[in-house]
């Protein structure tokens, strides 16, 4: 697998780096950067064969309970990739602001601390061109508890460079795949917009962070064509051989629905982001057959 096609940066680097929140995202930074010839520490709450395999050191741990972090590795790099784990038992608030606090408690500061957020800190709702630099108003709770959780770090590490990565889909992460395979009505406004990044170029986007990210920076990482939901499952049901997509009104009629077109314009231009899957229409064939680079 290729994660470092556009992301250029300087020769191999042998000092450590450690990845907190090995997921979709998490596993395939460290995989790169093992690939690149950095020494990877992984802290997991018991995936360590998986993470081994990737040429990762397991770190045994678990963010949301602060005694178990004691052993965390020195690392020039931190990325902070946690999600939230539904089987857990925790709460999005204990994970995303009691987790990262725990963190912050015990880490020695790194050279360079990136912390994967979300645009889900925005809450417009009016179609609109959002970038960095426009209000953080988050209509729903998960998007106040990010920002919350952004808030924390800017307090307590104010170095530290902040990526809001749009929605990210790639292989085995396809949205309503299954809904759509069985038929099933999609809950929503089919005009609004959907903002997206193939996971390939999210792990670019870190990537890139890491080599050239402004300390207390904030990015927006998006593949940088935003598409109307219609057109976006209308091509991924295609590709599935499923039925075209149905949408009906949302179960809540009163539910504000984010509406948004996020920039990537700071990244392309700071970090030197260039998505190897600049829209839906590239990312998508290829996350249906499996790639994560743009090799047919």
């Amino acid at each position: 697998m290729i994660y470092t096609r556009g992301t250029a940066g300087p020769p191999p680097d042998p000092r450590p780096v450690l990845v907190i929140g090995c997921g979709y995202l998490g596993s395939r930074v460290a995989a790169a950067w093992r690939a690149a010839g950095r020494r990877v520490f992984a802290l997991t709450r018991g995936r360590t064969a998986a993470l081994a395999a990737l040429g990762a050191e397991p770190v045994t741990g678990d963010v949301t309970d602060a005694a178990t972090l004691s052993r965390l590795p020195e690392a020039s790099t931190v990325l902070y990739a946690v999600g939230t784990d539904r089987r857990s038992g925790h709460s999005m608030r204990d994970v995303y602001v009691g987790g990262l606090s725990n963190v912050l408690g015990v880490i020695r500061p790194p050279d360079r601390f990136i912390y994967v957020s979300s645009t889900g800190v925005y809450g417009q709702t009016n179609g609109l061109v959002v970038d960095e630099s426009s209000a953080t108003e988050p209509a729903d709770e998960a998007g106040r508890v990010v920002l919350e959780a952004e808030q924390v770090l800017r307090h307590r590490m104010p170095h530290a460079t902040v990526l809001r990565f749009a929605g990210i889909y790639g292989p085995d992460r396809l949205l309503r795949r299954q809904a759509l395979l069985d038929g099933l009505p999609i809950a929503g406004d089919q005009e609004k917009w959907l903002n997206l990044v193939h996971v390939g170029d999210g792990v670019r986007a870190v990537l890139a962070a890491g080599y050239r990210g402004e300390p207390g920076g904030t990015y927006i990482v998006a593949d940088g064509e935003p598409v109307r939901r219609r057109d976006f499952y209308a091509l991924l049901a295609e590709l599935l051989g499923a039925p075209p997509p149905r949408f009906v009104p949302p179960a809540d009629p009163t539910a504000r629905e984010p509406d948004r077109r996020v920039s990537n314009r700071k990244a392309r231009t700071e970090l030197g982001f260039s998505p190897v899957f600049p829209s839906y229409r590239e990312g998508l064939p290829a996350a249906v057959a499996g790639r994560e680079d743009a090799r047919p």
